[in-house]
């Protein structure tokens, strides 16, 4: 029975399992967004929470713990001088994982695994629906700038036309 075992084994050895942990926390911290599976998504989400805790602490033990997780020296820099300044003041949850639906080949269900508050940000598919809504509303508030523009543009006439008169009747008198 599989009491108490959370683990997600992949059909894989121990060793490949936790070398693809490492590839996929050292590309979430180099591009700070990645795409994955499910899956792999929920088990890596948990070792880069970890690490973010150890580099906000930021001593020289925490990174060395740290760096047998992540690969490129680049990215173990990265993560403790801007990821986990970053997220000094957050208690947890500094990942999210967003659905963006099957994969074509496989149909395999497929995330966008990113940091939260992170400068990267994902591209929202609109649907057809939405498309049409925001191509709507842009076109009204179009319609109502151009009608506003018109509006102070005629006043701006009007005032300057008023002027005019004023400065004639100052002449004439």
């Amino acid at each position: 029975m599989r009491h108490n075992r959370t683990l997600r084994k992949f059909s894989r050895t121990q060793s490949h399992r936790n070398m693809m942990y490492r590839n996929l926390v050292t590309s979430l911290f180099k591009h700070e967004r990645i795409q994955t599976t499910v899956p792999k998504a929920k088990e890596a989400r948990a070792v880069a929470e970890r690490l973010i805790t150890f580099a906000k602490k930021g001593d020289l033990h925490s990174r060395r713990i740290a760096a047998r997780k992540v690969n490129e020296p680049v990215v173990l820099q990265k993560l403790f001088a801007e990821i986990g300044p970053r997220y000094a003041e957050r208690a947890g949850g500094y990942t999210r994982i967003m659905r963006i639906g099957p994969r074509h080949g496989d149909n395999a269900e497929l995330v966008i695994l990113e940091l939260v508050d992170g400068t990267a940000r994902p591209k929202v598919k609109d649907t057809r629906k939405r498309a049409r809504a925001r191509k709507v509303l842009a076109a009204e508030q179009k319609k109502e700038a151009i009608a506003t523009f018109t509006e102070q543009a005629t006043e701006a006439a009007y005032k300057e036309k008023d002027k005019r008169d004023a400065d004639e009747e100052k002449k004439q008198d």
